[in-house]
């Protein structure tokens, strides 16, 4: 029997559902939760994954927020791009500019979150005129904007030579192979890839689930596109607040990719280490993700857009949490 997927894995009904046309004319999924006339939210999933992916951290902001979030090109319900031209971060940065200029209209302004891909989507963005003056400020959530092949630890450290890392994991990363049913076996390999020891077998469940609905030849091309990908001139120039979160034992992009990062950006807001979770934070640990995004909303949304009850209690909350784990 499969382990109980926690109800808050579970996606929430949106309040309204879009579908918007990227530059190159690809249509993209997108849905709207929470508070119409609350600040505004805008969430970008990562590789593999899903708008259902931000399910948890969805059901933290919802009573307070305007939730937009979409399927990257490929994944959940968006149209999967007909030719391996259109897989570059040139595309993920367009389908955000599109994104954001029909959700946020002109003059007001969003957070913008980004977990993995999604964080790089917002690199590879951030100079976009449309997308930077619609932006308060950024989260950038396990996520790295160069080396990630030379940098990941998804093999085991027996396997010293450089070389032959680097050829592994691009075999293993790029394999078209179906990932086939979620079952004990696969559960075991994405835990240990993508999440932390102590995560409970309902939620490894539901990250299978997630990670196993995206189409093969999509997982395949976007891993290419991975391979080389190198956001480190949009990150220079993103010139929006921003904070960034990485769990301690994240395999796929390790601290050292968060330090890079709180490094080169122009106003960094400080970087959080979660102890013991793994690349899936969102998953692993949303309330501390939601309580970044409140605190990065307090401090750079209108506070006239922030109903006084609201303010009042991300305030209090995302003081705490800066105060103990944030750290600049």
């Amino acid at each position: 029997m499969s382990p109980v997927v926690p109800a808050d894995c579970v996606p929430p009904v949106p309040a309204e559902e879009l579908w918007i046309r990227s530059a190159d004319g690809l249509r993209l999924h997108v849905e709207i939760h929470g508070q119409s006339d609350a600040p505004t939210v805008v969430l970008a999933h990562g590789w593999t994954c899903s708008i259902a992916f931000w399910a948890p951290v969805i059901r933290q902001l919802a009573d307070r927020y305007r939730v937009v979030a979409y399927d990257q090109r490929g994944h959940g319900r968006s149209e999967v791009p007909p030719s391996r031209a259109r897989y570059s971060t040139r595309a993920l940065a367009e389908d955000l500019e599109a994104v954001v200029v029909r959700t946020v209209p002109a003059g007001e302004r969003a957070v913008l979150a980004g977990h993995s891909m999604g964080g790089m989507t917002i690199m590879a963005g951030a100079d976009r005129p449309a997308v930077a003056d619609r932006t308060a400020a950024a989260l950038l959530v396990s996520t790295g904007p160069d080396r990630l092949i030379a940098e990941l630890r998804v093999l085991p450290d027996v396997l010293r030579h450089p070389g032959l890392r680097r050829l592994l994991h691009r075999r293993v990363l790029r394999s078209r192979l179906p990932l086939g049913p979620v079952g004990p076996g696969s559960r075991a390999a994405l835990k240990y890839a993508t999440m932390g020891a102590g995560s409970p077998a309902g939620l490894v469940q539901a990250a299978a689930k997630v990670v196993h609905a995206c189409p093969t030849a999509v997982r395949a091309e976007w891993a290419g596109v991975l391979d080389t990908l190198d956001v480190t001139a949009g990150l220079g120039r993103l010139a929006a607040p921003t904070a960034v979160i990485v769990g301690t034992d994240d395999r796929l992009t390790p601290p050292v990719h968060a330090h890079r990062i709180v490094a080169a950006l122009p106003d960094p807001q400080g970087l959080l280490l979660l102890p013991g979770v793994g690349h899936m934070a969102p998953f692993e640990r949303p309330v501390e993700v939601a309580a970044e995004i409140h605190r990065l909303a307090v401090a750079h949304l209108p506070a006239a857009h922030l109903p006084e009850t609201h303010r009042r209690t991300a305030h209090s909350h995302s003081h705490s949490r800066s105060q103990r784990s944030v750290t600049a």
